[in-house]
């Protein structure tokens, strides 16, 4: 008689694979973790330096009481700055999109509320860049009457727009601080700062729309946020059982 062997085709004990499995999962999620961050991290800073670029060259040939006679031959520096402040569209709607399914894990009224925030703050600031734009071919006829002033009409729709976007964002911003500071996704230190950077940030866009023009000095704190995060999201991504989408209590234990 031939005894044979019982075989399985199970698995097989969980005891030798599951450390093999668990390193392997947690270096995914720590990629996946950084990846995000870093991503995150320099959307920030690019949407800051392209508008903040763009809209340096743009305003210094506008700036002027009669800058439409100028415009014809320095329109080329115009078209630039107006497209650096038009990528500006683009990464914020991209730091909304990458935000939200880290921030859903935890509310997902407030990923939302901060995504519809930057689609109302590119549209708006999308606005003024377009409003900037129409100098150009307005430049050819800046000896007409009336040119001047509708060029003027122009480059305050790209002020007001950029304030009514900026406000926008600070109020998106605000629902985003609040949720980073209750569940730690970065130090509440930093989360702080945003918490009271923003409604400054608001309130200096409501003073410049009607005329107060102190809003320069009320963007410091929002800024100092704006800056802090990206190179604390490059070196440290956010905190990992956050970004899990673990409850607070849970982290803290």
């Amino acid at each position: 008689m031939i005894h044979t062997k019982p075989t399985t085709n199970g698995p097989a004990p969980p005891t030798l694979q599951t450390p093999v499995e668990a390193k392997a999962k947690l270096s995914d999620l720590l990629g996946s973790r950084m990846m995000y961050s870093r991503l995150i991290g320099a959307l920030f800073l690019l949407g800051f330096l392209s508008y903040g670029v763009g809209s340096g060259l743009a305003t210094s040939l506008v700036g002027g009481s009669n800058f439409l006679s100028t415009i014809a031959a320095s329109q080329t520096i115009l078209v630039i700055g107006a497209f650096l402040m038009f990528l500006n569209t683009g990464v914020d709607v991209a730091k909304g999109v990458l935000f939200f399914p880290i921030l859903e894990k935890h509310s997902k009224r407030t990923a939302l509320a901060y995504l519809a925030t930057m689609i109302v703050e590119v549209v708006l600031l999308a606005i003024g860049v377009l409003a900037l734009l129409l100098i150009v071919p307005l430049a050819r006829h800046a000896g007409e009457a009336g040119a001047q002033t509708l060029g003027t009409i122009l480059v305050q729709t790209n002020a007001t727009a950029y304030q009514m976007g900026e406000m926008a964002l600070g109020v998106g911003a605000v629902f985003l601080c609040v949720l980073l500071f209750r569940t730690e996704l970065i130090p509440r230190w930093l989360a702080v700062s945003g918490l009271i950077g923003y409604p400054i940030l608001v309130a200096g866009t409501i003073a410049e729309i009607f005329g107060a023009h102190i809003g320069l000095y009320l963007t410091i704190p929002g800024f100092f946020f704006e800056l802090v995060l990206p190179f604390w999201l490059f070196f440290k991504g956010f905190q990992p059982e956050a970004y899990q989408g673990q409850p607070v209590n849970t982290v803290r234990s």
